[in-house]
């Protein structure tokens, strides 16, 4: 009876029980196959398995083969020896002299002759080791890698064939039949040809070079967006692009820069500058716009120029530089402002439009076009069309020689003005001085023709010709609005001080205004 009682409790407590799963007919993956060996042999105290002859690993998709093996069951892992491949699906194939893989990390460590290879690139080095879970490969002790368009080597580097994405680091040099870029440390797309630039690094080609620390470059299209204040050069060195951001082209030979913008042209001298700037290398065209100036130091005096918006045109030999809207100038002995300027190296010429004014020393000259011609060392001549007016300010109690008509000519010897010549509806306003500094009166002409010789800032021949008129007035004869030409305006504050002083406004006070004017002479054809 004890027997069945025992009986029955067992049965219960077996059915109290959940049932047990069936064992699993499938094989472990995690475990390397054994797929093929000619031979099989086994060492006393030896841990491997030796196997040799046509050997065949499977593990997670793929296939490994070599010539021999020792395979570590223990440990789930293996070594290779001599014509070991590596084969995932279809699109990874590696090749070396010996692999030592992990199944448990599927970790694949390759040596010697070694070239991996995907649809886009080729690899090769002698010190891969392929992390197949992140489908990673990288190299320590130097490596290639090649593809249609470029050839990539560098001391260390990694690939992986999911992105086509290549990191290279140390001694990185990417080879291209038309350029070569030297960098510190390098990313590179096999599919899209992209190169990041994420140190410093130099592009050389025959065109010349370019210095930068991080950008990108299409290798194909060769645009390239080149940041952190890169720098391109000619071949020669002598023209130089500097910005915060450049993006160029070198096929084109096109730079645009976003802030400050350094352009130079060592050969020709001179440089352009501003926030924002354009320039194509090959027609040798640059522009400049926000804060843009330009210097031109090709002379012993330098030139400098603002305007809203500049450009510098080069050739071989001459050099042209255009100015438009609130432009100022200075030059040690020559300064003004104007709304359009032009300045051009072969006749060393400088043009004015738009209500210009010019100052050399205590002389000023306006007009509706200006006209000034430079030498080496100072300034020739001023040649101003239509409304001329020069004002010399005496730098006494606000007494001003003065000098207006149609057109006029005013010569310079060593920076001092010396000879003027006035054609047309000529008017003059001249403090006549005695020998011992005495001012007799002030003396008014009106002619045709008006040329004067100046000395020491004093008339020393007076030429009038043609209908003329003259009259002079004492000082204590003379009232105010006697002593000003019609359109006398002195606009000496306006006149830009020194280079940093020509970012300032050309507007004028309200009283001084230029307004729309009416031709002030009729041209009338005067016989001599």
């Amino acid at each position: 009876m004890a027997k069945i009682i025992l009986f029955v409790l067992l049965a219960a407590t077996q059915a109290l029980q959940p049932p047990s799963e069936p064992p699993s007919t499938e094989p472990d993956t995690r475990i390397i196959e054994l797929r093929q060996a000619d031979l099989w042999s086994k060492r006393s105290g030896f841990d491997a398995e030796i196997l040799t002859g046509n050997v065949t690993f499977f593990h997670e998709g793929a296939f490994m083969y070599c010539d021999s093996a020792y395979l570590y069951q223990q440990t789930n892992s293996f070594e290779a020896f001599s014509n070991v491949r590596m084969e995932q699906g279809d699109t990874i194939f590696v090749y070396g002299d010996y692999l030592h893989y992990d199944g448990n990390t599927r970790l694949a460590q390759l040596r010697n002759n070694i070239r991996m290879e995907d649809r886009t690139a080729t690899l090769f080095t002698d010190s891969l080791d392929y992390d197949r879970m992140m489908n990673l490969g990288y190299y320590f002790e130097g490596g290639m890698l090649v593809d249609e368009e470029n050839e990539l080597t560098s001391f260390w580097g990694q690939y992986s064939p999911d992105t086509k994405q290549a990191l290279f680091s140390d001694s990185v040099k990417l080879v291209n039949e038309d350029y070569i870029i030297y960098a510190d440390t390098l990313k590179y797309n096999t599919e899209t040809k992209y190169a990041d630039i994420l140190g410093p690094s130099r592009i050389v080609s025959d065109s010349g070079y370019v210095y930068t620390s991080n950008g990108w470059y299409n290798t194909v299209t060769e645009e390239s967006r080149l940041l952190d204040r890169s720098e391109v050069y000619s071949n020669d060195g002598t023209k130089v692009l500097i910005g915060d951001t450049i993006l160029y082209n070198r096929q084109t030979g096109e730079g645009e820069v976003f802030g400050n913008m350094f352009l130079e042209d060592k050969k020709r001298k001179a440089i352009l500058q501003g926030n924002y700037g354009f320039y194509n290398e090959k027609t040798e065209y640059g522009l400049a716009t926000d804060s843009a100036f330009a210097i031109d130091y090709s002379q012993e005096e330098s030139l400098y120029v603002h305007g809203d918006t500049l450009v510098m045109i080069t050739d071989s030999v001459h050099r042209d530089i255009k100015a438009y809207y609130q432009v100022r100038f200075f030059r040690t002995d020559l300064q003004g402002i104007c709304d359009s300027l032009h300045y051009s190296s072969r006749d060393s010429m400088v043009y004015m439009i738009g209500d210009p004014v010019v100052w050399n020393k205590n002389n000023q000259i306006s007009g509706n076009q200006i006209n000034v011609f430079l030498n080496d060392s100072t300034i020739e001549k001023a040649v101003v069309k239509d409304y001329a007016l020069a004002i010399q300010d005496r730098g006494k109690q606000q007494q001003y020689n003065q000098l207006s008509g149609r057109d006029m000519t005013a010569f310079f010897r060593d920076g001092d003005l010396y000879h003027v010549l006035v054609e047309g509806n000529a008017e003059s306003l001249y403090y006549l001085v005695e020998k011992d500094s005495t001012i007799i009166g002030l003396n008014k002409t009106e002619s045709a023709y008006l040329s004067m010789d100046i000395e020491n800032e004093q008339i020393k021949r007076l030429k009038l010709w043609s209908s003329t008129t003259a009259v002079t007035t004492p000082l204590p004869q003379l009232k105010p609005e006697d002593s000003r030409l019609k359109g006398f305006v002195w606009l000496d504050y306006l006149r830009p001080a020194g280079p940093s002083d020509i970012f300032r406004s050309n507007q004028r006070r309200s009283s001084e205004a230029v307004e729309q004017r009416q031709r002030r002479f009729e041209r009338e054809d005067i016989t001599l």
